[in-house]
């Protein structure tokens, strides 16, 4: 029998997560995300809005009021998010939920930006609290940019009301969904010449109570799309330069730990990207890479993660641009490129390290992302191969990873041709690889019946070795 190794997976310098549909873009699932970029991300961050207390809900506000005069994103009744249909009377059969199965089954992290109304009672979020539990150690971001004053929940509440709303929530959310880490999401520090973050005296009891610091930076952004064209001398935009927003993220990292008395906690950006309808598609690659690149050459250790924003857009803020002629279509951009080659970059990448000998059957646990235990099976090349596959007879959820190319196994499938690792990082002569195996919840949430810290933990078993096929020659060829 081959000599099987316990393997853990760990986080990275800085962790990379994906926004996947918001207000702009519709979500894209994550087989064609994975294809696509070749590694699943730490987290998956999907946005939506939860204002039960409206007439209009729980429609979406723009469908609702389609035919309603307006001239901003943000000027509806409530924000224009696709709306969270679970809470008190809701369902779990619906939005999210079916993304975040979708997301946790590929081996990533649930990150739900959810904005609300701060009117609604205890019992609205200890619903919401209960309905997230399953999900396993999921981030939870809530009301957003609250210094800000787009969002509905800051035009019916003072500043201080809304930083007392998420003081409440996240104290209802460590009784009943501790597995849930809350991210406090504000302005930080924005301009060159302050001290203090934006509304520092309304929000530091939230810096301190909250699990998670972020901010959200957009080195540009046309923040009147869809409603204007960015043009010279005209339109609703904004630019800075990729060395000035590391600066200003870094400094208002440490007022954050200032304000908490030295205490650190980690520090992320929430939602970072460059907008191409100010800065045009190759400067906007450009400038993703100037940033990342600043946040690899400084060490940048108080950055634990950023999230980028997003994958499919209907404007320039994404890594493909949606076809206008078909949603489901998305055209790559420049930034793709540039994109990839950064999140396989070992700074940006998880640590995957042996932690001993096991054999079959074999417990695998997951975690999270940052924390799961799985398999190595060593696998000898001559060279480069013809063919290489691997088959299961077991019905697993599996994520397994060959040659630095993640691939995705549901437990209705049973081979997985594993060709397109050699494709863009061919072997170069022979040389020994390993199949490094994962098991993630194949439902998507983790099993109340697996006992003590069911909530954070997902156990699953592989009882045998799949069959591994690797040829380096073709089956035959006629001349």
């Amino acid at each position: 029998m081959a000599d099987i190794k316990k393997i853990h997976i760990g986080p990275a310098k800085c962790a990379v997560d994906l926004g996947d549909g918001s207000e702009r873009g519709e979500y894209v699932n994550q087989d064609y995300i994975l294809q696509v970029l070749g590694r699943p991300h730490r987290c998956i961050n999907l946005m939506y809005c939860y204002y039960p207390l409206d007439k209009e809900w729980p429609g979406r506000i723009s469908e609702v009021m389609k035919d309603a005069n307006v001239s901003f994103q943000w000027d509806y009744p409530y924000d224009d998010y696709f709306t969270y249909k679970g809470g008190l009377g809701g369902t779990t059969d619906d939005e999210p939920f079916t993304y975040m199965r979708d997301v946790r089954r590929h081996g990533q992290d649930v990150a739900l930006t959810l904005t609300i109304d701060p009117a609604v009672s205890d019992e609205h979020l200890i619903a919401i609290a209960k309905d997230l539990r399953p999900f396993g150690r999921m981030l939870l971001r809530i009301n957003h940019e609250a210094t800000g004053n787009w969002f509905s929940f800051n035009k019916r509440c003072s500043y201080q009301e809304v930083a007392d709303f998420y003081v409440r929530f996240h104290k209802i959310i460590k009784e009943y969904a501790p597995n849930v880490s809350t991210i406090l999401c504000i302005g930080g520090i924005e301009s060159d010449d302050s001290e203090e973050i934006s509304k520092e005296k309304e929000f530091t009891e939230a810096v301190r109570a909250t699990d998670i610091w972020s901010v959200d930076k957009y080195i540009s952004l046309h923040f009147g799309w869809p409603y204007d064209v960015a043009e010279k001398g005209g339109g609703a935009y904004t630019v800075e330069n990729a060395g000035h927003v590391f600066e200003m993220t870094k400094r208002s990292y440490e007022r954050f730990k200032f304000l908490c008395g030295g205490v650190d906690k980690p520090m992320v950006m929430s939602e970072l990207n460059a907008d191409g309808d100010v800065v045009g598609p190759f400067e906007q690659a450009n400038i993703i890479a100037e940033f990342c690149g600043k946040v690899k050459s400084e060490k940048a250790e108080w950055l634990k993660a950023f999230t980028f924003y997003q994958f499919r857009d209907r404007g320039r803020l994404g890594l493909e641009i949606e076809d206008p002629n078909n949603s489901e279509v998305g055209i790559p951009q420049p930034e793709m490129a540039v994109y990839k080659k950064i999140i396989h970059d070992e700074y940006f990448y998880p640590v995957i390290e042996e932690t001993g000998k096991t054999q079959f059957p074999a417990k695998l646990r997951w975690g999270s992302f940052e924390d799961s235990e799985g398999i190595a099976v060593p696998i000898h090349f001559d060279c480069n191969p013809t063919f290489c596959e691997v088959t299961f007879e077991e019905e697993l959820n599996l994520m397994m990873e060959i040659n630095g190319k993640w691939f995705y196994k549901s437990p209705k499938a049973k081979t997985i041709d594993l060709m397109s690792a050699f494709y863009e990082k061919p072997l170069t002569g022979e040389c020994d690889l390993t199949l490094k195996i994962f098991a993630p919840p194949a439902s998507g949430e983790n099993d109340p019946e697996q006992g003590e810290n069911w909530d954070t933990d997902y156990y699953s078993t592989i009882e045998k070795m799949p069959n591994i096929r690797v040829r380096f020659e073709p089956v035959a060829l006629k001349k």
